[in-house]
């Protein structure tokens, strides 16, 4: 069972779990369920720079990369320093995240904010929006097609847009609908951690232009996205990149001031 099986296995469960204790009736009547969200996709097609800032302190291929920011340092940072939106890790066991780092970054921010998760159910689409979510992501490696279009679908008809993760061509194939704004792929095989971005390059031309491209995962250098912009690129996330250092919102300023 390679990594990301393991993820899912204890995600099911994790939604089990919390469905038991917090009723759907609950989360609907977060404040934010009727806020209006903010279209990450019109900010990409938009923007000269293009990025989307991550939140996160570690990760499987890396244990530990940055536990020493406060979320509203992080996010009001990259606010600042004029990111298109924020990626927000919400996963607990492997990413050391959680669904209240989305709120302190919704309190913080107005932005468009992904809730970057594995998302497996309904459940957490509903978590998403009443946590102040702009999106959600969807990750084609663990979905069948059926499973993409009815979670899009109940994405749409609370407002998120809706960025699915790519890895290959057979994902992309399985997954193109209507119902998605953006397509990433991502350039680390989730299987192996390899990073390279010959995987944006290759399906670049595959990716019909209905949907925003985002390119995910191992940019960290304005070349890469100098690289990857005549592939049609709109949307580049970088993470690690700014999280590793001791001020991300300054990385992240430095880093868009020279793109």
């Amino acid at each position: 069972m390679n990594i990301l099986d393991k993820i899912i296995v204890d995600k099911k469960r994790e939604v089990i779990l919390k469905k038991s204790i917090i009723p759907v009736s609950q989360l609907e009547a977060s404040v934010f369920f009727e806020k209006k969200t903010i279209s990450l996709s019109d900010n990409l097609r938009n923007s000269t720079s293009g990025i989307i800032a991550e939140h996160k302190r570690r990760s499987p291929s890396r244990a530990e990369i940055n536990y020493s920011f406060t979320v509203e340092e992080v996010t009001k940072g990259y606010e600042n320093a004029g990111a298109c939106g924020i990626s927000v890790l919400t996963d607990g066991k492997y990413f050391g995240g959680s669904l209240d780092d989305l709120l302190l970054a919704r309190a913080t921010v107005s932005i468009p904010l992904l809730r970057k998760e594995f998302i497996v159910d309904e459940y957490q689409i509903l978590e998403a929006k009443a946590y102040g979510a702009d999106l959600i992501l969807l990750i084609a490696a663990v979905l069948t097609r059926d499973e993409i279009k009815s979670l899009s679908q109940f994405a749409k008809s609370l407002g998120l847009e809706v960025l699915l993760e790519v890895h290959n061509q057979e994902e992309l194939e399985k997954s193109i609908m209507p119902t998605l704004d953006m397509i990433g792929v991502n350039n680390r095989n989730l299987k192996t951690f390899e990073v390279s971005l010959d995987f944006s390059k290759q399906l670049a031309a595959q990716i019909p232009n209905d949907f925003v491209k985002v390119s995910e995962s191992g940019i960290s250098s304005i070349e890469a996205i100098n690289e990857l912009k005549p592939f049609g690129y709109k949307g580049f996330l970088i993470g690690e990149n700014f999280m590793k250092t001791n001020n991300a919102g300054k990385a992240a300023t430095d880093f868009i001031e020279k793109l």
